[in-house]
């Protein structure tokens, strides 16, 4: 009865929001089967001519972000 209201009067019914997902943390970060949280290390794509190749080749792996940022980065992506 409510529903039928709601959409006559053009509102939205209220209930429980959900929590969006940060797009542009969703990008960057990804959190593997055991719950590990991976992200790309900063300085690996420009001016790379001057860098030594393995500086690069250690760039381009994937880290692990730190236990103090986990929590955040987490949240950030609505797993939490």
């Amino acid at each position: 009865m409510d529903d039928i209201k709601a959409k006559e009067e053009g509102g939205m019914k209220m209930g429980k929001n959900k929590m969006k997902t940060n797009r542009s943390a969703a990008k960057r970060f990804r959190v593997t089967r055991n719950g590990k949280v991976m992200r790309n290390h900063a300085y690996a794509w420009h001016k790379t001519g001057k860098k030594r190749r393995s500086t690069l080749r250690r760039l381009k792996r994937k880290g692990q972000v730190s236990a103090a940022e986990k929590e955040r980065v987490l949240r950030l992506l609505g797993m939490k």
